[in-house]
């Protein structure tokens, strides 16, 4: 299942049935699990932890040294979950020891073509990059989130779970759980109404979750005593605690 043409290291652990198109590069210390598919031209520098039934496309160059001056050769990681599907030209870096030396990739995600992983990022579960999305070094995606086309994270910035950043938007600061964000700084436009439906939230969470929402950022409440009333919210209603909980360990602070 390994194309002739092929540079696959001796010191690579690729599974049984992993398929490796033509003039693709597999370094030391690179494992692929069962089921994966790699095509033409692909480049795959270690050290890297690939999951089972990934799909990585042409010219994508995966687990290759972060993008950081302050990197000296450190022996740093990559590790992508299962089912991931990385189109074309996707760059994702390893991590560096300024961070915890590991770039994180979870499972069932879609990185569309262009999309740029930087070091130190970690991406959770069920999450779409759209073309050209960039995230910058320690960026944390929450799942279920959605990247548009062109937009740009900026370094150690959080986006929440159930996330929706719009196309063009340049996030500066935090975003929290279930908030669309637009615009250039982007700030907060509405709740992720559309995709909280389509992952099963109820009518009354989603009314919820809607009314959280205009007490953080339409009240004219403090964020302390938006903070407050939230809580008392929360104890009848759970689908608000990870949007409370998500504030409060906000570093970079949130959009507003």
């Amino acid at each position: 299942m390994i194309d002739a043409r092929a540079v696959v290291s001796p010191q690579a652990n690729i599974a049984e049935g992993v398929q490796v198109g033509p003039f693709s590069i597999i370094g030391a210390d690179v494992t692929i699990g069962a089921g994966t598919w790699i095509g033409p031209h692909v480049v795959i520098k270690g050290p890297a932890s690939i999951g089972v039934d990934n799909k990585i496309f042409q010219f994508a160059s995966v687990g290759e040294d972060p993008q950081d001056k302050k990197y000296q050769g450190e022996q740093t990681l990559l590790t992508i979950g299962d089912r991931n599907v990385i189109r074309e030209f996707v760059t994702i870096n390893r991590g560096t020891v300024q961070g915890d030396g590991v770039t994180r990739i979870g499972d069932d995600n879609l990185l569309m073509a262009y999309t740029h992983v930087a070091h130190d990022c970690r991406i959770g579960n069920q999450v779409v990059l759209s073309n050209v999305a960039t995230l910058g070094g320690h960026v944390e995606v929450g799942d279920f989130a959605i990247l548009g086309g062109l937009s740009a994270v900026h370094q150690f910035t959080k986006i929440g779970v159930h996330c929706f950043i719009a196309n063009n938007a340049a996030v500066t600061r935090d975003v929290p759980p279930y908030v669309m964000a637009v615009g250039q700084p982007a700030e907060p436009h509405s709740v992720n109404t559309i995709g909280l439906q389509r992952r099963g939230f109820s009518s009354e969470q989603i009314l919820n979750i809607r009314r959280a929402y205009r007490i953080l950022y339409r009240s004219g409440l403090k964020l302390k005593a938006a903070l407050e009333e939230l809580d008392k919210e929360a104890v009848s209603q759970p689908e608000i605690r990870p949007f409370i909980d998500f504030i409060r360990l906000s570093s970079r602070s949130i959009v507003r």
